[in-house]
């Protein structure tokens, strides 16, 4: 019988060796737990529970977007060089060689030609940044529609709405940075509009760029906001809007065994943790295939920069594409008042309606909250709003959707008329018609869909689900056989939070309040109510309950 010898020094590497770290992390970790609430709050969190549903996963997407963006974006920055020195390239772009550019159109010539991995680099960057803007739009209009915004989520919503117009600022700073004739058109664009400010637009533009266009200070500025500045604020804002996920749950769907006072999903570990691992990876993967076999922004095609010339068939990134057609179907308004000319065609599409647009979406929980009034401003809300439960929401959210497709349309009206060989003037005309009657037709269409599909829920709580099945009453009359509405899906339909409008105050009553409730009777009276007995009700009014929270102990 053979045995194998052993090594003197193998038996105390063994069991006992391996046990010393194992010692060192649990006395380290005891010493931490006695000095901070690790245990308490670590078993907390692991088990938190998270609703499951496919729409919550938007604000994921944007979130694993936003890291493949640092990642990416911390390579680039090793190799590009913001000046806007003159230099000859000599780099392996043939066509380009012995040309003067500046050193940031060269350097990002090298990082896609000379650079292992950078034109993968590039593109991804580019690529995670449209996505990254997407999927926050998206996850926006999900929040909207869906009333998660309304108390307590005023503030996350508040973060939400900052973060998209940072990223959008992040985009277009990131989008300006090559020095390439397309990026450099857009900064035009901006110097244009910072110009057409009443009264301090001049001073401003002088001191943006350095002097006058196109000046040598306002790439460096713009890289400095790009690497450092936007993203540390969104780095800090991304972490503040998670832990207020946490600290408040999230929202849930009507379902059986959910109330307004709890939250029914998976734990975060182990469920939820491996979802998002994956979804991640997912996001990684997609981003790299994009980035390797799709093109975006060929730099080399534009050519550097110059004052003087602009390339046709050139449009900037969706996110900012709205402005652009706003621009182009405004008409040429101008006024000189006391020699200073006030261009209306530059400063209305470009900068009041962006501010009315950002202002509107600021303010909206807080005006929503307005209309209701009484107990329902002050009622937690922790239930997603089906969209046909708020017609006159949707309806708004709808039109603003439209508007904002119509624009970014718009934006594009001459490579439309290009490849549609339409006369460009009279697409231009198209184009203002449709931004006039389009949203106004959207939300007329969807508030009547919303009320018809309202209606509908009533006649299947009413009448049942039709069968398919013809049958015949005792009186020869022919009709489609019904059965009773499932529990399940009864529920959904009951499960209504749905505000009632404020009461009509008297005739003698101040003005203000015979507005609010006139424009309360607009908004929240688009509703059919739905048949359900006195047990139904009291059902319903017990799971819409708001959770009741306790109070510090120093006040009981």
């Amino acid at each position: 019988m053979l045995q194998r010898n052993r090594r003197p020094g193998r038996r105390r590497g063994g069991p006992a060796g391996s046990s010393r770290p194992r010692t060192a992390a649990f006395h380290g970790y005891a010493a931490l737990d006695r000095r901070a609430p690790v245990s308490e709050l670590g078993r907390e969190l692991l088990r938190k529970a998270f609703p499951d549903h496919w729409s919550f996963l938007l604000g994921e997407l944007a979130l694993y977007s936003f890291v493949v963006l640092v990642l990416t974006g911390s390579y680039l920055t090793l190799f590009f060089d913001p000046s806007m020195a003159l230099v000859e390239y000599q780099g392996s772009y043939v066509p380009l060689q012995g040309l003067t550019v500046s050193k940031a159109y060269a350097t990002t010539l090298e990082l896609s030609f000379d650079v292992r991995g950078g034109l993968l680099m590039r593109q991804m960057h580019h690529w995670a940044a449209l996505v990254f803007v997407a999927a926050l739009a998206v996850h926006m209009l999900r929040v909207f529609f869906t009333g998660a915004f309304r108390r307590p989520r005023e503030l996350n919503w508040t973060i939400g709405v900052t973060l998209f117009a940072l990223a959008m600022l992040e985009g277009f700073a990131g989008y300006s940075l090559p020095d390439d004739l397309l990026s450099g058109t857009g900064l035009r664009t901006a110097h244009t509009i910072v110009m057409s400010i009443p009264v301090v637009g001049t001073y401003l533009a002088f001191f943006i760029w350095g002097g006058s266009f196109p000046g040598e200070d306002l790439l460096p500025r713009l890289y400095i906001m790009h690497v450092l500045f936007v993203p540390g604020v969104l780095i800090a804002l991304i972490g503040a809007h998670l832990v207020m996920v946490v600290y408040l749950k999230h929202t849930q769907w009507p379902a059986r065994g959910r109330t307004n006072r709890n939250a029914v999903g998976q734990p975060m570990f182990p469920q939820f943790a491996a979802k998002s691992a994956g979804l991640s990876l997912l996001v990684f993967g997609v981003m790299a295939v994009l980035g390797a076999l799709v093109q975006i922004n060929p730099v080399w095609n534009y050519g550097p920069y110059v004052a003087d010339q602009i390339s046709t068939g050139v449009q900037p990134d969706w996110y900012v594409g709205f402005l652009e057609g706003a621009l182009r179907l405004m008409p040429p308004w101008e006024t000189v008042v006391a020699g200073h000319t006030v261009m209306w065609n530059v400063f209305l599409p470009a900068v009041v309606l962006p501010g009315v647009l950002f202002t509107c979406l600021f303010l909206y929980p807080h005006l929503e909250r307005w209309l209701s009034g009484g107990d329902e401003a002050l009622r937690e809300h922790h239930f997603c709003d089906r969209p046909r439960d708020h017609a006159t929401r949707t309806a708004i959210g709808t039109a603003g959707v439209v508007a904002y497709a119509v624009l970014l349309a718009a934006g594009g009206n001459d490579v439309i008329a290009l490849v549609l060989h339409l006369p460009l003037e009279g697409l231009t005309w198209l184009f203002r018609v449709l931004i006039v009657v389009g949203p106004v037709g959207a939300y007329l269409l969807t508030r009547r869909l919303c009320l018809a599909l309202q209606e509908r829920d009533r006649e299947r709580l009413e009448d049942g689900e039709e069968t398919g099945a013809v049958v015949q009453d005792p009186y020869g009359g022919m009709g489609e056989g019904h059965r009773p509405v499932g529990a399940d899906r009864r529920r959904t339909v009951l499960m209504r939070d749905v505000p009632e409008p404020l009461p009509r105050p008297g005739a003698d009553a101040p003005l203000r309040r015979r507005l609010r409730a006139r424009i309360s009777a607009w908004y929240c009276g688009a509703r059919v109510e739905m048949p359900a007995g006195t047990e139904e009700r009291l059902q319903v009014t017990g799971r819409l309950m708001e959770p009741v929270h306790e109070a510090p102990a120093d006040e009981r």
